[in-house]
């Protein structure tokens, strides 16, 4: 579980990214190494900065760049894609709308899901039916946000792969009827600057993530994504330009019987300045059952710590209570 850790470690994750797929790869020294700086983070933090990604710095700033652009246009242009249940929860939603543990987050947002239809999932994914609701304005919004997601889910696979293996499995035991076909969630939010001194508001409170693995994309020149460590203290997650912030969700933590924790973090914009943060959420199968396993049992005790979850009914029952219409 995590420790009192006062920063969060940067790995690079280039040896890893290059072999991955490969059956021997764990017999290269480099690839060996990232996967015990994997471990070590997961067990101490349950966040770390990754480089040496391969997803081009170019895209990352463009993406950042167009979210700029989108959030700064009129209200009543951003309403063109409004967020509600009929939506299937896509889209645009305006400031206080997104609620953490009952209290309105500062912050305004585009959500979007894997597109769902209806039957897919049976009842369970009813909620999430629908497509995605992207922006006209920029026009190459879609775009950009097509090939961004596909390379993050790529990325994923492969940081999925070393967790794998720094758990003593198979690269691919997070795979199959776990994650061989994940589904996945990208917020692209807005966090209004401060007026005046900081006041502290909470841009988003404290929780922890739902699936596998998070990959956080934040301005380069604003601190204020926040991780708590055991002793309650706030550690801020400075941005390191070329990086992904990553981080572990209640899935991994499940799968890992608690060897891995999913680490509390939140958001506040001290700054005065508009802040912009990408977040693409990797998870499991929509329908996947969730439970401890063995190897994981057996490195923590020998006992089941945590309880079964199906990951579509822990998603919809967040999703559908998140949000103040």
């Amino acid at each position: 579980m995590s420790t009192n850790f006062q920063s969060i470690p940067l790995i690079d994750i280039s040896p890893l990214v290059a072999k991955c797929d490969d059956p021997n790869a764990m017999d290269d020294e480099d690839v060996a190494q990232v996967v015990t700086l994997l471990d070590r983070a997961c067990r101490d933090a349950g966040f770390f900065y990754v480089k040496g990604h391969g997803i081009p710095d170019s895209l990352i700033k463009d993406f950042r760049d167009i979210t700029h652009y989108f959030f700064h246009l009129p209200y009543e242009e951003k309403l063109k894609i409004k967020l509600s249940s009929h939506t299937g929860y896509r889209g645009y939603q305006q400031i206080g709308e997104n609620i953490t543990k009952g209290v309105p987050d500062r912050h305004e947002a585009i959500d979007c899901y894997r597109e769902l239809k209806k039957g897919m999932h049976g009842d369970l994914g009813d909620p999430l039916v629908g497509t995605n609701k992207w922006p006209t304005d920029p026009p190459n919004f879609k775009k950009v946000m097509e090939e961004y997601l596909f390379l993050c889910t790529e990325l994923s696979r492969k940081i999925m792969r070393g967790i794998a293996l720094a758990l003593g499995g198979a690269a691919d035991e997070f795979e199959g009827k776990i994650a061989g076909d994940p589904f996945w969630v990208l917020r692209i939010i807005g966090y209004p600057g401060v007026e005046g001194s900081p006041n502290n508001d909470i841009g988003c409170g404290a929780h922890t993530d739902y699936g596998l693995l998070t990959l956080v994309n934040q301005d380069d020149d604003k601190t204020a994504l926040q991780v708590r460590n055991l002793s309650g203290e706030w550690i801020s997650a400075v941005p390191i330009p070329g990086t992904f912030v990553c981080n572990i969700g209640d899935m991994l933590k499940i799968l890992t019987n608690g060897v891995y924790e999913s680490t509390l973090h939140r958001v506040i914009n001290n700054s005065p300045k508009f802040r912009v943060c990408v977040a693409y959420f990797y998870e499991t199968n929509f329908d996947a059952v969730i439970s401890p396993l063995d190897m994981c049992i057996k490195k923590s005790g020998g006992n089941k710590k945590l309880q079964t979850a199906v990951y579509g009914e822990h998603l919809v029952s967040k999703v559908t209570t998140n949000f103040a219409y």
